[in-house]
C-alpha cells in the first residue's frame, strides 16, 4: 500500500514573512529614533490611541499629505507595522532594499492594480501583523480628500480585519511637496474608532460592501483630517 503524497506546504511571498528577532529589534530602534525626532521637531501628539488594537491584525488608513506621514503614524502603536512603498526603492536589490525589507516594507507598483502586492497584504494580515495602507494611494495636496482607492476595503473583505482611520494635521505645512527641509510645525495625529468588516455574502454583495466601506472611510477620514488640522493650528476650512 503506497503512502499518500503529502500536500505541498503553503508558501508566502518573500515580503509577507514575519520579521526575525534582529529585524524586530532594528525596527524598534528606527521607530524610536524617528518618533523621538518627530516629538522634538513637530511636537507630535496622538489622540485616540485606545482605538488601535493591542494585538491581532488591522489596517491603519491615514490621510497622506507629506513624506513625513510614514514616520508620524509610528506614534499610533509600538508594534511593528508593515508599509506599502514604491517598488523603485528595491531597485537593484542593494543595501537600501535590504533595509526596507528589514523594516517590513512591501513593494508596490504605483498607478497599477498590483495583485502581487495585494496578495502580500492579505498574507501579512492573515499572519496577524498590522498593515499601513494610505487610501489616497499616494501623497495628495490640500484640505479636501478626493476619491479613495478601494484597496483597504478590498483587503478587509478578504481578511476580516478592522480598518483604523487616521487624520494627520499639520504635516503638509511642516513639509509640503517639493520641500527639502521640514519646518518645526506642530502635528496632531487623530485616530478614529475601528471600522469593522461587513458580513456581506456573495460576490455582488461583497462588491457593493467594498464600495460602501470606501465611501464610509472617505467621510470618516475627512472628518478626522479636519479635526486634526484644527488641533495642529492649520484648519482646513
Amino acid at each position: 500500500m503506497t503512502s499518500p503524497t503529502p500536500a505541498p506546504a503553503t508558501t508566502v511571498s518573500e515580503h509577507a514573512r514575519s520579521g526575525t528577532r534582529g529585524e524586530l529589534l532594528f525596527y524598534g530602534f528606527v521607530r524610536g529614533a524617528l518618533l523621538g525626532a518627530c516629538k522634538l521637531w513637530f511636537r507630535v501628539s496622538a489622540k485616540g490611541r485606545p482605538n488601535v488594537p493591542a494585538e491581532g491584525a488591522f489596517i491603519l488608513a491615514p490621510v497622506h499629505r507629506s513624506n513625513l506621514d510614514f514616520a508620524l503614524v509610528l506614534i499610533c502603536t509600538k508594534r511593528r507595522m508593515r508599509y506599502l512603498a514604491k517598488d523603485s526603492l528595491w531597485k537593484n536589490q542593494g543595501f537600501w532594499a535590504k533595509v526596507f525589507t528589514a523594516l517590513g516594507g512591501i513593494p508596490v507598483a504605483r498607478g497599477t492594480a498590483d495583485r502581487a502586492a495585494l496578495t502580500t497584504c492579505i498574507e501579512v494580515l492573515e499572519a496577524g501583523e498590522p498593515l499601513v495602507m494610505f487610501p489616497e494611494g499616494t501623497r495628495q495636496h490640500g484640505p479636501v480628500i478626493e476619491e479613495l482607492f478601494d484597496g483597504p476595503a478590498f483587503v478587509q473583505s478578504r481578511t476580516g480585519v478592522p480598518i483604523i482611520p487616521v487624520g494627520i494635521g499639520g504635516s503638509e505645512t511642516a513639509m509640503p511637496k517639493g520641500a527639502k527641509i521640514p519646518k518645526p510645525q506642530k502635528v496632531t495625529v487623530l485616530i478614529g474608532p475601528a471600522l469593522e468588516p461587513s458580513d456581506a455574502i456573495g460576490p455582488k454583495a461583497k462588491r457593493a460592501a467594498i464600495r460602501a466601506r470606501t465611501a464610509e472611510l472617505h467621510e470618516v477620514v475627512q472628518a478626522l483630517f479636519d479635526e486634526a488640522q484644527a488641533s495642529a493650528g492649520t484648519p482646513n476650512r
